[in-house]
């Protein structure tokens, strides 16, 4: 079978399978099947499929029908200008996070530290972008820390990149210049009416606190302050409709809420603050 075929058959299955986006999955597995970028697959479309290859296409396809996400069947995601491996234990890193990245590189800083740092997609391309600047990440789950170790380390970003198995602040030392987070904020509603790519297949600590969603926020908005040097700053991502909710946490905790940044699709996305 040509390549050509196999990707138009693919797709179809995809399509029949109710899949959004099914022909931009079905390339990306087959380049993955073949070993060969994405971006790339059309210079083999007239080529034989060779049939081990093609039998290893099929088996992605079936993963996909039964609503697993693509970064978890090829195992790595683009983010930011990096590939980060992804695993079941990882959220997935969506593209709306890279404007925590975006806003969090506008100043400088010499230590960052990551709460609820999952693959490191956020501490890692914040330290790749600042090769004077060291990080710290922490995490509750020691099984996406060992998934952020091992991006860290295909980064060569070992000596400068530090993670603390913990619930946010717990076992974290000494003040930082900037604090990061993209923490679970969907609340417990909310995780019914999720797509089955994210509520099936994405690890539930990671995505709810439970409850209105915004317990994360309560414990960094405490914690925090004590944390950061003065002049600091803390750049958080959060829900649509959770900014008025977390600027009022974080100025009752003594911080300067600077603006609210929309992302591409113009929903609040990130609330940057200062401590004075």
């Amino acid at each position: 079978m040509m390549v050509q075929i196999a990707l138009m058959l693919g797709t179809r299955q995809l399509e029949g399978a109710g899949i959004e986006g099914a022909s931009t999955d079905a390339r990306r597995l087959l380049a993955h099947a073949m070993a060969v970028p994405a971006e790339r697959l059309y210079l083999s479309v007239h080529q034989e499929l060779p049939e081990e290859t093609h039998k290893e296409y099929l088996k992605y396809l079936a993963m996909r029908e039964a609503r697993q996400p693509v970064a978890q069947i090829t195992g790595h995601r683009a983010f930011w200008k990096h590939e980060f491996r992804v695993t079941r234990d990882t959220l997935d890193p969506r593209p709306e996070t890279e404007l925590l990245v975006e806003v969090a590189l506008e100043e400088p800083f010499a230590r960052v530290l990551d709460l609820g740092t999952g693959t490191g997609c956020v501490l890692l391309s914040l330290l790749a972008d600042r090769p004077e600047a060291k990080g710290v990440g922490t995490d509750i789950s020691e099984a996406a820390l060992t998934v952020a170790k091992e991006n860290a380390a295909r980064l060569s970003l070992t000596d400068r990149a530090a993670f603390v198995h913990g619930d946010w602040f717990h076992g974290v030392e000494g003040r930082f210049d900037l604090i990061v987070s993209n923490p679970p904020y969907i609340t417990e509603e909310e995780m019914t009416h999720l797509a089955p790519e994210v509520r099936d297949w994405e690890p539930h600590q990671a995505l709810t606190p439970g409850g209105d969603g915004l317990g994360a926020y309560r414990a960094i908005a405490f914690g925090a302050f004590a944390r950061l040097n003065p002049g600091g700053r803390l750049a958080l991502e959060i829900g649509p409709t959770q900014a008025a909710a977390v600027s009022a946490m974080l100025t009752a905790q003594g911080f300067e809420v600077r603006e609210v940044r929309p992302d591409l699709g113009y929903r609040d996305r990130v609330v940057l603050a200062h401590r004075p």
